[in-house]
């Protein structure tokens, strides 16, 4: 694929995202463009996989094109970058007893702190998460049975992003 197709696709997988959900994700759009399939994915996310770019099917010239491309994209339409924690899927607990113990995830196989935060930055466009609360709250009116699922894990979504605050009687 040559590079101006690509950044077709990843400026078209970005703005999707942002449209849909009021933020995107460089793991998204990595699935979305075909980089990463959704099963090494998962597989990263349980932790059966050491590092999520040992799963991309491209090199890693061609994901640091990628993710220079989605910064260049994200500071072209004004989106705000927010660091988003990941951390390893279906830990349990030793016993029942105590806290969940927390894995981070890794990124890269050096594991450069650089790298690692720029691959966990999501990129949110505040109007946006605006307009789909506004459209939520109007569904939860006339709807509210079909809605709520979708609004708590929105509200949830935008609240990890520093995006908005939720309400108190919905916390």
């Amino acid at each position: 694929m040559r590079d101006e197709e690509l950044i077709k696709k990843i400026h078209s997988a970005m703005y999707r995202q942002c449209q849909t959900r009021g933020y995107t994700a460089p793991v998204d759009v990595l699935m979305d463009i075909g980089i990463l399939p959704k099963q090494k994915y998962e597989d990263w996310r349980f932790g059966r996989v050491p590092y999520l770019e040992g799963v991309c099917a491209a090199n890693l010239h061609r994901l640091s094109f990628i993710m220079h491309q989605m910064r260049v994209y994200a500071e072209k339409t004004g989106l705000k970058p927010s660091f988003c924690y990941y951390k390893r899927w279906g830990v349990k607990k030793k016993n029942g007893q105590g806290r969940r113990p927390v894995i981070p995830l890794r990124f890269s196989k050096s594991g450069d702190p650089v790298l690692e935060r720029r691959y966990a930055t999501h990129y949110i466009e505040s109007k946006r998460v605006e307009q789909l609360k506004v459209m939520a709250s109007a569904n939860r009116r006339v709807c509210p049975e079909r809605s709520i699922i979708h609004w708590d894990s929105f509200l949830q979504t935008a609240y990890l992003f520093n995006a908005v605050e939720i309400p108190k009687g919905l916390r």
